[in-house]
């Protein structure tokens, strides 16, 4: 769901480049962006790389890359990487029965 939302968010942004060219001053990029930054939030949970990409946002002509599926890839990249395998304590009841 958050893939399908920064990714939509970010072909608006570029489909439909002169009514958001106006960066700051368009209020519209501003209501996208802002409502994209909540619900990616919601979804996926805050992180640091979300401010950034709504302040780049903000810079007219940045429309044209697609930030918020940038930031979303860095942040569930960064997550997948952060999650540690489990490792179970070996049980050497159960080897000691197969030897036997």
């Amino acid at each position: 769901m958050a893939w399908a939302i920064a990714i939509a968010a970010d072909g608006i942004q570029i489909a439909v480049l002169p009514f958001f060219a106006g960066g700051v001053s368009s209020p519209a990029d501003i209501a996208v962006d802002a409502a994209v930054a909540l619900i990616l939030s919601r979804l996926v949970g805050w992180h640091w790389a979300f401010l950034p990409t709504f302040a780049a946002e903000l810079i007219p002509g940045f429309d044209l890359f697609p930030t918020w599926t940038a930031a979303l890839s860095y942040v569930t990249l960064r997550r997948a990487q952060s999650v540690e395998p489990e490792v179970y304590p070996r049980d050497f009841t159960s080897t000691r029965s197969l030897n036997s």
